[in-house]
């Protein structure tokens, strides 16, 4: 049994981060695969079907909830494109009073890592042009699927663009990510990693 992809009728207002499912017993952590903006990442797994996952690790504070909340719907909405994770789902582990809950978001798992890892490993030497021209290319569709969406992501940088074992292209981490409105047509927020911002 796969891992499905949920309906994408979804508003911030609809997502209840408390009533989400407990991942014990449903997902299992194998190890830690790095860090996204509001998270470690874990490579998971599906406790009955096997099947890895990459799952995502927050702290659920007053702060971050909204940016949580959003990284799930822009997840549910958009992630049915071939350059996007697959969102798998969300769930709740549960911590004792004093402590943050912890959010579980469960997404495809991209084995070949990230394009930073892909770089590094050429030790120095280039890259073949065919490479960084199909990289590019599947980045920009991706992109293009978000823009016509009204969302720009507003991460994009190496650690955020992974590959599959079948040389597939994914952007990951929508924690920073906006809704453009039809009559804001700019963002004015200072929101990103500075050294790969757009001089913009």
């Amino acid at each position: 049994m796969a891992l499905t992809q949920p309906s994408v009728n979804c508003s911030l207002d609809d997502i209840d981060l408390n009533s989400l499912k407990d991942p014990a017993g449903i997902f299992e952590l194998i190890e830690v695969v790095g860090n996204g903006t509001y998270g470690q990442v874990y490579k998971g797994r599906h406790t009955k079907t096997g099947q890895l996952a990459a799952i995502k690790i927050m702290d659920v504070t007053e702060d971050e909830e909204e940016e949580i909340k959003l990284e799930i719907n822009v997840l549910k909405k958009y992630s049915h494109h071939r350059n996007i994770a697959t969102y798998y789902g969300a769930f709740i582990q549960k911590s004792p009073p004093g402590k943050d809950d912890k959010l579980w978001l469960v997404m495809e798992y991209c084995g070949a890592g990230s394009v930073t890892d892909l770089v590094k490993s050429t030790k120095g030497q280039c890259l073949k042009e065919e490479w960084i021209a199909y990289i590019c290319r599947e980045i920009l569709r991706g992109l293009s699927h978000l823009h016509a969406n009204k969302i720009i992501h507003r991460d994009i940088k190496g650690q955020n663009v992974l590959l599959t074992d079948n040389a597939e292209v994914k952007l990951v981490d929508f924690g920073v990510s906006a809704q453009l409105d039809r009559t804001i047509g700019r963002r004015n927020t200072f929101i990103g990693t500075p050294y790969w911002m757009a001089p913009k």
